[in-house]
């Protein structure tokens, strides 16, 4: 797998240069931000990569979705295709690897269990977009049965920094693009068994990630999260606790 990018992606679709945008389009490049990931033809690069021409009126209704809808439809499509989501998980392009997170999320021949084992090596993928649409990917199951995704995430959180961070990420509250968890806005103590082993992470990345997740949760039970960062502190004296509780209370 290619090192994650350090090019600066520009920050309008007039800033994406054309050269640029005809790597993407051929596969042969990872997107350096959003913005470039906005920028490519989807029905061009699936040609381009794997051979195949998307009928116009998918075409026609994929010009109608946001992006994280376009990716969602371009799994379901694969998968009807009968591609196989391991021929691209290693894919020179991350969009091509987001296409296999939806196509794993949506398989109709695995289930939870499985479809977090298959997913795990984008979720630990070095490009942070791939990352992302790991976890929105398989979001809905969290949000149809948080109690179990949580229950089979908590392992997770003694895995890399990128696992861990997913175990937080997906099972935010509220989070962002996504639907929100009801469950776990009117409960967030449901979450406990991966938030307490997060409270004092060595990555920014993870910290970052909790106190967004307290920062959500804030928002519907405030007094809880005052209460757990309380505790917290009171556990464990770190800087690292000390930052995702400063964080984590930042609205309230």
């Amino acid at each position: 797998m290619k090192k994650e990018t350090k090019r600066k992606g520009g920050r309008t679709l007039k800033d994406v240069p054309v050269e640029i945008r005809q790597q993407l389009n051929q596969g042969l490049l990872e997107t350096a931000n959003l913005m470039e990931g906005l920028s490519i033809d989807f029905p061009l690069l699936l040609k381009n990569t794997l051979n195949h021409s998307l009928p116009e009126d998918i075409q026609d209704f994929l010009k109608k979705l946001g992006i994280t809808q376009k990716m969602k439809e371009m799994g379901l499509y694969l998968i009807k295709k009968g591609i196989s989501f391991k021929d691209i998980t290693t894919h020179p392009s991350d969009t091509l690897r987001g296409w296999a997170a939806y196509m794993i999320a949506y398989s109709p021949n695995l289930n939870i269990e499985e479809k977090l084992n298959a997913i795990m090596c984008l979720a630990d993928d070095l490009h942070f977009g791939v990352r992302e649409w790991a976890w929105l990917a398989l979001r809905p199951y969290c949000v149809e049965m948080p109690e179990k995704m949580i229950s089979l995430l908590e392992p997770w959180t003694n895995q890399t920094d990128n696992l861990r961070r997913f175990a937080s990420e997906i099972t935010r509250p509220r989070g962002v693009w996504c639907f929100h968890i009801q469950q776990l806005k009117d409960n967030p103590a449901l979450a406990l068994p991966i938030l307490s082993n997060l409270k004092a992470d060595p990555s920014r990345y993870v910290q970052n990630s909790v106190a967004n997740w307290l920062n959500d949760s804030a928002k519907s039970k405030p007094e809880w999260v005052k209460d757990l960062c309380k505790e917290w502190q009171q556990q464990s004296s770190t800087a690292e606790t000390f930052y995702i509780c400063k964080r984590g209370l930042r609205n309230c």
